[in-house]
């Protein structure tokens, strides 16, 4: 068989297609499991730097911001304009990157290693990471995982039986109380 320049342009842009849907398989068809680790190494790279910055980026990219966002709000989640809210999560998020980096040295993290993955209600996953921190102290942290598009997003953290949404809500609604059960003045405190 004769190979013209008309059949090696024709066999390049085939491999070129094919090249194109091997790479983009992996993404799709990543288990929870690995994509919790994935976060897992990004949140540990921010906390050994201590960047806010670092964190931010990590809850940008992996955070399920309106789930966590609006359940934090409870009942207020209501009395906040849909305008209003980019603005309340781009505040959610620097607020919590800042106290994970001011934090973050308090804890310093050794790895943090995904060792379970369950299915959970309403097409969640459960994905267990045991945390060691460099004192050779462990626990564990359970993730809730949904599906978002291509990709997961994280819901939920479970830590030493405490639930971030809950803990971020009792927070966030209580500032929301004390200041006229205005959540608007949440969004402006969040985003100084």
């Amino acid at each position: 068989m004769q190979i013209t320049s008309r059949r090696l342009t024709g066999l390049r842009s085939v491999l070129a297609c094919a090249a194109l849907l091997v790479s983009a398989v992996p993404a799709l068809a990543e288990t929870p499991a690995a994509y919790m680790q994935r976060v897992a190494n990004e949140l540990v790279a921010a906390s050994r730097t201590g960047s806010a910055s670092g964190f931010a980026t990590a809850l940008r990219s992996h955070a399920d911001l309106p789930s966590i966002g609006l359940s934090a709000l409870g009942s207020y989640a209501n009395r906040l304009p849909k305008s209003d809210r980019p603005a309340y999560y781009t505040g959610m998020v620097n607020w919590i990157a800042r106290y994970a980096a001011k934090e973050s040295p308090k804890y310093p993290v050794a790895r943090a290693v995904v060792v379970g993955q369950s299915a959970g209600s309403g097409g969640a996953s459960y994905v267990d990471t045991s945390v060691t921190l460099r004192n050779g102290s462990v626990y564990d942290v359970r993730w809730t995982i949904v599906r978002r598009g291509n990709t997961y997003k994280v819901r939920e953290a479970e830590i030493l039986l405490f639930q971030m949404t809950t803990v971020l809500g009792n927070l966030f609604q209580d500032y929301i109380s004390k200041n006229q059960d205005n959540p608007r003045a949440l969004v402006a405190a969040l985003n100084q």
